[in-house]
């Protein structure tokens, strides 16, 4: 019996269609993994387990949080590369990830090429905080002593390329000043040496400081948003406090490896924006000072290719380096 090549690749494709509607149907079948390129106890660690207990509960299978930091978030966020591209190996990143393609030369993955994007999260203003034992308490007077004593005055990271990292070497470009940037492999450790003395400065986000600066460990110099933080009322932006034009933001969301089925994907990404757009945790977030993110994968592909872009310009007008 002969069939025409259009009967056999209408045959295919209704059969393609099939097993990606069932591949969708039947996911997940076994527990997922949930990569962080990043320490414990910061802000992409906290919502991870956050929403991959949302997951689990929307899902019915366990949404298993690994922590993979180091060089960056490199080493987590190539593991997640080389993974199968089936749904059970999803990366948390930031835009740490889309500050080191430009930043970051050599990586043994691309972002836009090796991932897939399944959904945004949230995000949250950064706030620049000082050790109680500084004698500077406004942005004023530590961009005048940073300017006095060049090179005398240490600003701590969660690491290359973090935006912790690029926020201070925003206010370093934007002011004129040098800091010297302190990276570690983890915001953890930075934030406890920052409120320990051993470092002077830091930018850190609002939702992980904002207790450490009510509890007096530390004291807020600005927030880095476009207007005030609700949850720090008190505290002027970079703009008010004397550098106009200042914004600097951390942002999360979930990838996955290039290829994961697309009903995959949708998936995950309806289930994740229905946990963002619940009240109770808009409500929650906002108390910690996070904004829910809700996007389709198509308009947070293009909000990451467009992030990737401002960060390529600022790096090369600043001549921002890795260390």
């Amino acid at each position: 019996m002969n069939f025409k090549p259009s009967i056999l690749l209408a045959g295919t494709v209704v059969a393609a269609l099939f097993a990606t509607s069932a591949t969708a149907q039947s996911y997940p079948s076994k527990a997922v993994k949930i990569i962080v390129p990043f320490a414990a106890g910061g802000p992409a660690d906290n919502y991870a387990r956050f929403i991959g207990k949302g997951l689990q509960d929307a899902l019915g299978q366990s949404f298993v949080v690994e922590n993979r930091p180091g060089a960056g978030s490199v080493i987590g966020t190539d593991a997640v590369a080389k993974s199968p591209a089936d749904g059970y190996t999803l990366l948390m990143m930031s835009n740490t990830q889309t500050v080191n393609e430009t930043l970051v030369q050599g990586k043994p993955y691309q972002l836009m090429r090796d991932f897939v994007p399944v959904a945004p999260i949230n995000y949250s203003d950064l706030v620049l905080v000082a050790n109680p034992g500084t004698s500077f308490s406004n942005l004023k007077d530590l961009t005048a002593q940073a300017k006095a004593r060049p090179g005398k005055i240490n600003y701590a990271s969660s690491g290359t390329g973090t935006p912790y990292h690029m926020a201070g070497e925003l206010f370093k470009s934007m002011s004129s000043v040098y800091l010297v940037h302190i990276p570690y492999r983890g915001s953890s450790g930075a934030r406890t040496d920052v409120i320990g003395g051993q470092v002077e400065v830091m930018f850190d986000a609002v939702t992980t400081m904002v207790e450490q600066i009510k509890a007096g460990k530390v004291k807020a110099i600005a927030t880095t948003g476009k207007v005030r933080s609700d949850v720090l009322p008190d505290v002027p932006t970079m703009s008010e406090a004397g550098l106009p034009g200042y914004e600097a933001t951390i942002w999360l969301g979930l990838m996955a490896p290039k290829g994961t089925p697309k009903d995959v994907v949708d998936k995950l990404n309806a289930a994740v924006s229905k946990i963002a757009g619940q009240p109770d945790v808009k409500q929650l977030w906002n108390k910690q000072g996070a904004v829910p993110m809700v996007m389709t994968p198509a308009v947070f592909d293009k909000y990451m290719q467009d992030d990737i872009a401002k960060w390529a310009r600022v790096i090369k007008n600043a001549n921002i380096k890795a260390d």
